[in-house]
């Protein structure tokens, strides 16, 4: 699956849930130990009784980052962050160079959800993709 259709899928996933919580409740909704057993199919390590980041107060409102970007017609960069964060890591597998975003926790955080916070989970994340 390629960066921007997973992007798309996840964005409809994301309005879904949306469209069904008030807006004052939507970052209390997403928090991990909520989303991951109200919409288990929002995220496949939901089924797993999985995080993707090791945390507590994990929160899943920005699931993929506004720092995260990607190019899927790129030849040998795929992704990158941003800010270039100090948590984060490249991997290359087959010549192709990708972000690895496992270790950080920045987009997870409720404090920065809410200095970023916007209902349209694409706006937020509008600068991903060209």
């Amino acid at each position: 699956m390629s960066y921007l259709s997973w992007f798309k899928n996840h964005s409809k996933k994301h309005q879904e849930i949306v469209k069904k919580v008030a807006t004052f409740e939507l970052i209390e909704y997403f928090r991990w130990e909520n989303i991951s057993k109200t919409d288990i199919d929002f995220c496949p390590l939901f089924a797993q009784n999985r995080k993707c980041h090791d945390i507590s107060n994990l929160n899943c409102y920005l699931c993929a980052c506004p720092n995260f970007r990607f190019d899927d017609s790129a030849k040998s960069l795929k992704s990158w962050c941003s800010i270039d964060s100090k948590d984060g890591a490249k991997i290359e597998h087959e010549g192709i160079i990708h972000q690895d975003c496992s270790k950080c926790t920045i987009p997870h955080d409720e404090g920065y959800i809410k200095k970023h916070f916007d209902s349209s989970w694409l706006k937020i994340m509008k600068k991903c993709h060209s």
